[in-house]
């Protein structure tokens, strides 16, 4: 019996879900606007007390490792680094925006475009098509697009989820009119369960996370990183004396 603790922490909303023999054990989801640090470690210790586990008898624990919230993301890396550390077990990885297109596997063929908002126009997205499982598979890159641009690359039919999809659904219909498919409510957040589903089959496989070298897939820098990058180069330039 494969027992799976998983977490998502990539959006405002947290997700921890408990997994033993592919059967779905404790599901929490909390909308809390993004104070991460304040509840995760209590929710996850309900999601294991509800499931009737310890953390050292999981097998592995699951983390969504982005794109998404540079800050989510990094609470969740650091919790999930902690409680395996603590315990010895190892921990897997899987994308946010994969975790997502599988609230869409079942819908239909329709190609799947999970969207994340990015902030800046832009959205954190890839492509992906329904596969056996269920299962998706991604057929372009995860990138961070000026969701316009990205609107105009894409073809045929297709169902959109994810808060970036909500935020952009008018400029979806303008580009798709009726043939706009934009999934509704818990199909737009990403669920610990994906998770969990989709890093089973990842282990099974042998593929682990090195946890000295681990580090979220930001897709692009900071805020902070930029504004460092900014005063380094003008730091960099030629200074003209008079």
């Amino acid at each position: 019996m494969v027992k799976i603790l998983a977490i998502d922490t990539s959006q405002k909303t947290v997700s921890i879900a408990v997994v033993a023999d592919d059967m779905l054990r404790a599901d929490i989801f909390v909308d809390n606007g993004r104070h991460h640090s304040e509840i995760l470690m209590p929710a996850v210790e309900q999601a294991l007390r509800l499931a009737g586990f310890q953390p050292d008898e999981m097998d592995f624990f699951a983390v969504t490792i982005g794109p998404g919230s540079f800050t989510g993301l990094r609470i969740g890396a650091a919790t999930i680094k902690g409680l395996a550390l603590s315990t010895g077990k190892p921990v897997v990885g899987v994308s946010t925006l994969e975790a997502l297109a599988l609230n869409a596997a079942l819908v239909g063929q329709q190609m799947i475009c999970p969207m994340l908002d990015a902030q800046k126009n832009q959205v954190y997205t890839a492509l992906y098509r329904p596969d056996a499982g269920p299962a998706v598979k991604r057929t372009t890159a995860e990138q961070v697009v000026d969701v316009d641009r990205w609107l105009k690359e894409l073809k045929g039919d297709i169902i959109f989820l994810g808060d970036g999809a909500v935020k952009y659904a008018q400029r979806i219909h303008a580009r798709y009119a009726s043939a706009a498919c934009i999934a509704e409510g818990r199909q737009n957040h990403v669920r610990a369960a994906a998770a969990a589903v989709l890093a089973r089959d990842q282990f099974l496989q042998g593929q682990r996370l090195d946890l000295l070298t681990f580090t979220p897939c930001y897709l692009r820098p900071s805020e902070a990183e930029r504004s460092i990058r900014q005063e380094t180069s003008e730091i960099d330039k030629p200074q003209e004396f008079r």
